[in-house]
């Protein structure tokens, strides 16, 4: 057959299917399609295309792109003749009746979709090419965050099909969430395909699958990236085929014409299998909220309200700074989260009209702290457009007239009316003689209770996992959610998602620690737990997989640890932040850093205040203290600025809020990032991430090579007894101060033994220009050398400072540097502490020491502080396991004084961890002070 008919037979047939209505919706064939389904270049179907319409075969439509319909068969659907000359028209309706203008008018599914002509135009001409695609529609995959709307589109879809008579009305449309079965492929496979009697233990009668169920109509396999690979190949298989057997069959003989639709918040490239997303030619991008037009976030807005009025039976009235308000608080959870705001504030509106005719008026002050900042975040957005300002009504009234919509109910519609609660409690404590306003402040904090509980699933811990997956590898935060899993059945309880956190972390670090052969496989920990417990049971199991899964020897150390997580990470505990704001000059410095990592770690406990130049200091300090307020969770707060002299905020602030404040200047986009991640990921107190901030980070770019390339370059040699061990420890101490001194030219640390030292340092020479010696034996070549002892005392650090920076080195005085210290003091905690997070607990054992040494007017060297900072972070392990000393000589002799410091001392960890050392330990510490 020529090219030509094959193109006229494809045209003709097809068109033969369309009903009027599908006519006047769809209108023809592109071009495209037609080389695509019949594998013809697309410039060689145009050109056959063009002459079977100067053939009077067929008809051409003008659209973008350009379509094609049969001829005759157009003629016969619409009861016309056209012109023997006529060979394109350019609208249809001009030949339509004005009956069928009508029935057009009464408009698709898709049209009754917010955004349909702006941000969803693109995604809907998508829909309708996947749905419409011969024979049966292309399988396709939704991708989107949270709350966007995906499951919304999808259930359009499948109404839009029906519209075009693609599917009958009573066609099938199946949901399965991938998530139910992720981790039992077995069941998976039952529930998608079905079984037959005697397939497995229990199964007494043969049961459809999912793809039985849909045969014919649509399966919509939401969390799709949760299908495990097993899942993905049974399905991609049935979509190469159309054919599948159910569990217990050996033959592939039955048959479904199943049209396939995923949906995921994932990236599919590193979720889904690549034979698998080959098989799903359209991908359809909702965005975000936020990359919504304005006037999308408005229709959106008055069509929530308008549910709520007609849920409610009364007139809502919002005013335009309520509106902006409620945009500008949308971040996390999209439509999603703008839907349990609106609510929230329109269930407090209902608490103060209850009992009158009046409507439901929503301002500013009614709407919650959290809620009215979001005002400051759309002014920040749209400040550059100044027709932005005209397009928010002053006031927005919607009646109680309805709405149509496609979907009453979805997963976003709270199981309980909130109104019917609401007017239930309010009589009731009436009954009991409350006053009107403690009725309405003991029913708002119910309200809050009632939607964030629903809501809280929703929120998700979708974005704290990409931001863990920015610092641990992804195999190991999946096997921490299969752990948590295992646990959560084995415990018959729930675990917070704190547990993913804390395991992910500490495994990523032990693997290292295993890599480097510096973890410790001895054990003193006595745990509080029986070894009979179900905890330490669970424990060990999860300590053998661990090994069977990396191929790797674990301490058994490791089986306590888990043992005392299991028992004390509770289901919805909560984890207070440091709060973090961002002050610099400029009219969008601050906010454009902060946007970063929003974005990167969807971070809420950092806010931006930018200073225009023409701005008073008092307003903004007024600025600065308003966010203060409005990120502190208990924890204190950081302050990141631009210039030193903004430091000074820091006291005023703390004494006008009482809010803990440490200021860093100097703010770059990645000190917000690694403040935000410390914050965030790991439980640090102020003082540890503010410590950390100014002293060990240097950004993500590492300039200082301790390896090196083979020219010529400066070297520091660090010697010990092997050249290993204690000389690679030594290497790391001498790394920390070269890393926290600005230079232009690579430093390369060097570990070596003492055997043939001469002959090594001579060799190394031979290509590195050697700086500075470091270690426990001087081989006197006429290169200065620093002992360990003066390294550690501090005056080492002040002479190895001088000779990076090519400074004078005769000068020995003790510096106030204390960077060798604290990360002696943190490897030294590493290895004998087990709970205690090290980086956290080294600035709080630094405050103990200068408290007591204040109180006391003394002043410690180096290795007195720490011993003193060894035996008190084993004193705190001791208080966690409940196991501490007890002091068996007399208190009585005593010095009552060190007594009292120590007590004040205390209550740095009591405040800090909720530890307390109990007065025997406290004894013992006055004999530590006592003999320095």
């Amino acid at each position: 057959m020529k090219r030509i008919d094959r193109i006229y037979n494809y045209i003709e047939n097809n068109s033969k299917k369309f009903t009027k209505n599908k006519l006047l919706e769809v209108k023809g064939f592109s071009a495209q399609e037609i080389g695509e389904y019949l594998e013809i270049l697309r410039s060689n179907v145009s050109r056959e295309l063009n002459a079977l319409c100067r053939d009077s075969k067929i008809i051409k439509i003008k659209n973008r792109p350009v379509l094609y319909f049969d001829r005759k068969t157009f003629e016969e659907i619409l009861s016309i003749k056209l012109p023997d000359d006529l060979e394109e028209i350019s609208d249809i309706m001009e030949f339509a009746s004005s009956e069928d203008v009508v029935r057009d008018e009464e408009k698709s599914p898709f049209n009754y979709l917010i955004g349909a002509n702006t941000s969803l135009k693109n995604q809907i001409e998508q829909a309708k090419a996947a749905l419409l695609y011969p024979p049966n529609g292309l399988h396709t995959l939704i991708i989107g965050s949270t709350g966007v709307g995906k499951s919304l589109f999808v259930n359009i879809m499948y109404q839009y099909s029906k519209y075009i008579k693609k599917l009958p009305e009573d066609a099938p449309f199946v949901v399965f969430n991938c998530a139910d079965y992720a981790n039992n492929p077995q069941l998976l496979l039952s529930y998608i395909f079905g079984h037959i009697k005697g397939a497995f233990t229990g199964a007494d009668k043969e049961k459809e699958g999912i793809v039985e169920k849909a045969d014919g109509g649509i399966l919509f396999l939401d969390e799709i990236h949760r299908l495990p690979p097993e899942g993905q190949e049974m399905i991609f298989y049935f979509m190469d085929t159309g054919t599948y057997n159910k569990l217990g069959e050996t033959d592939r003989q039955r048959k479904a014409n199943v049209l396939l639709i995923g949906a995921t918040t994932e990236d599919p490239n590193s979720t889904l299998l690549n034979t698998f997303i080959r098989r799903i030619p359209i991908t359809i991008v909702i965005p975000n909220f936020e990359e919504r037009s304005l006037q999308d976030k408005l229709e959106l807005i008055h069509y929530l309200l308008s549910k709520e009025a007609q849920r409610v039976n009364k007139t809502i009235k919002i005013s335009s700074e309520s509106i902006k308000a409620l945009i500008g608080s949308t971040t996390y959870g999209n439509v999603g989260q703008l839907k349990s705001n609106i609510q929230l504030v329109c269930a407090t509106g209902f608490l103060n009209c209850m009992n009158t005719d009046k409507c439901i008026e929503i301002n500013l002050d009614l709407l919650p702290e959290s809620m009215r900042n979001g005002i400051l975040n759309f002014e920040g957005k749209i400040k550059d457009d100044s027709n932005f300002w005209g397009r928010v009504p002053s006031t927005l009234v919607v009646k109680p007239d309805g709405n149509k919509t496609f979907l009453e109910t979805d997963a976003y519609e709270p199981p309980f009316n909130i109104y019917n609660i609401i007017e239930d409690k309010a009589f009731v404590l009436q009954e009991e003689g409350m006053s009107d306003q403690d009725i309405k402040n003991y029913i708002t904090t119910d309200i809050n209770v009632h939607l964030k509980q629903f809501y809280a699933r929703f929120k998700n811990d979708a974005y704290r996992r990409e931001g863990l997956l920015k610092i641990v590898d992804k195999d190991i935060v999946d096997f921490a959610e299969e752990i948590k899993m295992l646990a959560e059945n084995r415990l018959s309880r729930k675990l917070s998602d704190r547990f993913i956190y804390a395991i992910s972390l500490h495994f990523s670090a032990l693997f290292n620690r295993i890599k480097k052969n510096t973890v410790s496989f001895s054990t003193n920990i006595e745990l509080t737990l029986s070894s009979n417990s179900k905890e330490y049971g669970v424990a060990k199991e999860i300590h053998k997989l661990i090994e069977d899964r990396y191929n790797l020897i674990i301490p058994e150390v490791e089986i306590e640890y888990l043992a005392l997580l299991l028992s004390s990470i509770q289901e919805l505990s909560h984890q207070e932040r440091v709060g973090i704001v961002v002050a610099s000059h400029g009219t969008s410095t601050a906010t454009s850093m902060v946007a970063v990592a929003k974005k990167l770690f969807d971070a809420d406990n950092i806010a931006a205040v930018d200073m225009p130049l023409e701005r008073k200091p008092s307003d903004i300090i007024d600025s600065v203290i308003e966010k203060v307020k409005q990120v502190d969770e208990g924890k204190g707060v950081l302050l990141l600025v631009d210039m030193g002299s903004l430091n000074s905020f820091g006291e005023t602030i703390t004494k006008k809020t009482k809010i803990n404040i440490k200021s860093i200047d100097m703010v770059s986009t990645a000190l917000v990032l690694e403040a935000v991640r410390k914050c965030s990921i790991f439980d640090a107190d102020l003082n540890s991430v503010y410590s950390y901030l100014i002293t060990d980070f240097r950004g993500y770019t590492n300039n200082m090579m301790t390896e090196g390339k083979m020219g010529e370059e400066n070297a520091i040699i660090t010697i010990c007894s092997t050249g290993k061990g204690a000389a690679i420890k030594l290497k790391e101490l001498v790394e920390a101060v070269a890393k926290n001194i600005s230079i232009n030219d690579n430093v390369r640390i060097i570990p070596v033994g003492l055997n043939n030292l001469n002959e090594s340092i001579k060799q190394i020479s031979r290509k590195n220009k050697i700086l500075a010696l470091v270690g426990i034996a001087n081989p006197n070549m006429g290169i200065p050398f620093i002992s360990i002892e003066e390294l550690i005392d501090g005056s080492g650090e002040n002479i190895l400072r001088n000779i990076i920076e090519g400074k004078d080195i005769n000068p020995v005085i003790k510096g106030e540097n204390q960077i060798v210290l604290k990360n002696l003091c943190k490897q030294t905690l590493t290895e004998i502490l087990t709970f205690l997070n090290p980086e956290k607990i080294y600035s709080l054992l630094d405050d103990f020491i200068k408290s007591i040494e204040k109180s006391l007017n003394v002043h410690y060297e180096n290795p007195t502080k720490l011993r003193i900072m060894f035996h008190v972070a084993c004193a705190l392990e001791r208080m966690l396991l409940n196991n501490g000393l007890v002091y068996d000589s007399s208190d009585s002799e005593l010095n009552p004084r060190y007594l009292e410091v120590l007590r004040r001392a205390n209550l740095i960890f009591k405040e800090a961890l909720s530890i307390e050392l109990t007065d025997d330990e406290l004894y013992y510490m006055i004999d530590v002070i006592d003999v320095c």
